[in-house]
């Protein structure tokens, strides 16, 4: 081992950590963005925020945040119970339906698309608009075959640039 290699300092990871009222500000803007969407932030576990963002009457999305970076989504049916029996937001139990466990796994790999570490703000957006794209899950057709239903389930995948709607075997 070299001497130039013992005096370099290591790096260490780093998380950016914004204020909570910088990310409240954030999810504000975001919530006027789109008047079809409403955002309740909550804090229950202090700093970490908690997003129950409702789609008009289609879904629920509830998104689990670590200063602005999204950590995890469950995505519910409109009609489903999304508090646990202490009236806590349920992070844990999935949708009963089909179609919203297909759109939870699009999300998950929605954040994984959006990744900019540098700028947190501009992928929260981004996947709030991507997100916003399912408004018409059941009045879009596929894309590429036309149809509004393969399988008995309506197209779930969502194009991250075009946001155009596949089934999910129509979108390779």
């Amino acid at each position: 081992m070299g001497v130039s290699a013992k005096r370099r300092p290591k790096s260490q990871p780093t998380t950016l950590v914004l204020p909570p009222q910088y990310v409240d500000d954030v999810i504000s803007r975001i919530d006027r963005m789109f008047p079809e969407m409403s955002i309740h932030l909550s804090r229950p576990n202090g700093t970490s925020a908690m997003l129950l963002v409702t789609l008009g009457k289609v879904l629920k999305v509830i998104v689990v945040m670590r200063s602005l970076f999204i950590d995890r989504t469950i995505v519910k049916g409109y009609n489903e119970n999304v508090y646990t029996e202490g009236g806590k937001l349920d992070i844990w139990s999935k949708s009963s339906f089909q179609v919203f466990q297909k759109v939870t796994d699009h999300a998950t790999t929605a954040l994984l698309h959006y990744q900019l570490p540098q700028m947190p703000d501009v992928v929260v957006r981004s996947f709030m608009t991507w997100l916003r794209s399912y408004i018409k899950l059941f009045q879009a057709p596929c894309q590429r075959c036309g149809k509004f239903l393969q399988d008995g389930l309506p197209p779930t995948w969502r194009d991250f640039r075009t946001l155009e709607a596949f089934h999910d075997t129509c979108r390779q």
